[in-house]
């Protein structure tokens, strides 16, 4: 609580979740803070295309509804969250992040041009017409073919020849429009460079495939100075491009890092992000020692909250609230009860009927047998893979289980109890 309040302060957030509610109440200073659901995370995620002056409507005629002084809003998703939070905040003179330092972000092709301007850590990379798709001249297969903005990893196809690039073009045409035309509606609220404007936020990218090991760089940046507190890994499956795990910290060497923090905070220096959680994913090419960055998003990362608190001793939440506060963040370092920590993300590569998912109480016995285990099952009984929301282009997720433990082997061997004690029944 503020020394200069005796009151709790009232903190919206966008999309809270339960499992993200339990995190932010463990906090410290709970007391002095009341955190209050914005919109469903259902409500923002849907919608044929997403209803963004809808969102908006309905999120202002809620906080005018509020019987009491609103001290911060917030929110840790994907667009459109990450847009709505500095529009709304804007409106009551709270603090965010400036709405064109985020769309910076967003839109990747504004991204790749704010990214070039002060660093060559980026693929090549071009604007691709649609309604007349052909691969950029000067681009070499493998290449990958994404809408500027869209959820996810949704609509992100992989291209080894001509006939695969054409295939995905056509793919991404029939569906840009569901995030695309909300995302036109919040470009059209500030001044675009002409190139920006000119393609707008229907447009797809074609960029050269980068390999290596994926990291992330989590951190934040208030009046202008960059600040990074922690480095995660990137695991996929093998010979996929879906992530079998996030794992915190990584395990990439301190020089390595060190480059990659360099390129962040000249990055969201030039983009202008500031008062704001920021997470960079980047490839490092072992074989030519050379980094990429793979995408810059304005806010921080939710799945990684519980491996902060697991090995750090608090969610990287903390940084967000103090922020949207107006204060100085303060996180703790290697201060949890472990060593090391890891979000599994257990997949299928095919479509199937979820015929039967883990019931409450298997979920209860996975949490006696392996102590501190986070659970979130998202397939549905009853339903195909297919009609989840939110998924990537080559596979679906079944479920996404949070681990701590003193080391690698240790976090193994507590994925595969799991795995023996969350039984899913699927048919083709």
């Amino acid at each position: 609580m503020s020394a200069m309040s005796s009151r709790a302060e009232n903190v919206f957030v966008l999309g809270l979740d339960e499992r993200n509610r339990e995190l932010l109440h463990d906090l410290p200073h709970l007391v002095g803070y009341r955190f209050h659901a914005l919109l469903g995370r259902e409500e923002l995620m849907h919608g044929e295309p997403v209803p963004l002056h809808d969102l908006l409507q309905k999120a202002e005629s809620r906080l005018e509804a509020f019987d009491g002084p609103i001290d911060a809003i917030v929110g840790y998703w994907d667009f459109p969250v990450s847009s709505m939070v500095p529009i709304l905040c804007r409106r009551r003179g709270l603090p965010s992040p400036p709405l064109e330092a985020v769309l910076k972000c967003e839109d990747k092709y504004w991204s790749r041009l704010e990214q070039q301007k002060v660093c060559n850590a980026h693929p090549p990379f071009a604007l691709v017409d649609l309604d007349n798709p052909k691969p950029p001249p000067g681009m070499d297969f493998p290449m990958w073919l994404k809408p500027v903005k869209s959820y996810s990893s949704e609509l992100a196809f992989k291209a080894d020849d001509p006939e695969q690039f054409a295939d995905a073009a056509g793919r991404i045409r029939k569906r840009i429009s569901r995030v695309g035309e909300a995302f036109d509606c919040v470009l059209s609220m500030v001044d675009l460079p002409p190139e920006v404007a000119e393609a707008g936020g229907q447009a797809c990218l074609a960029e050269e495939e980068i390999r290596g090991h994926e990291i992330t760089v989590e951190g934040y940046c208030r009046n202008g100075r960059v600040h990074v507190y922690g480095v995660i890994d990137s695991l996929l499956y093998p010979g996929a491009s879906s992530f079998l795990r996030y794992q915190y910290p990584s395990s990439a060497p301190a020089e390595v890092t060190e480059r990659m923090i360099d390129v962040a905070d000249r990055v969201v220096r030039q983009i202008g992000l500031n008062n704001s959680t920021f997470n960079i994913e980047y490839f490092w090419d072992q074989e030519r020692d050379r980094i990429n960055i793979v995408e810059v998003n304005p806010r921080l990362s939710q799945s990684h909250a519980p491996l902060f608190e697991y090995v750090d001793g608090l969610p990287n939440y903390q940084c967000m609230v103090s922020l949207a506060l107006g204060r100085d963040p303060q996180l703790p370092f290697r201060q949890g009860p472990y060593r090391v920590a890891a979000k599994w993300f257990l997949r299928r590569f095919s479509d199937a009927y979820v015929r039967r998912c883990p019931n409450r109480d298997e979920i209860e016995r996975v949490r006696r047998e392996v102590p501190d285990t986070i659970v979130d099952i998202v397939a549905k009984e009853g339903r195909r893979l297919s009609g989840l929301p939110s998924q990537d282009s080559y596979s679906y997720e079944l479920a996404a289980l949070y681990l701590g433990a003193d080391d690698e082997t240790e976090l193994n061997e507590k994925y595969q109890r799991c795995l023996e004690l969350l039984p899913f029944e699927l048919d083709e």
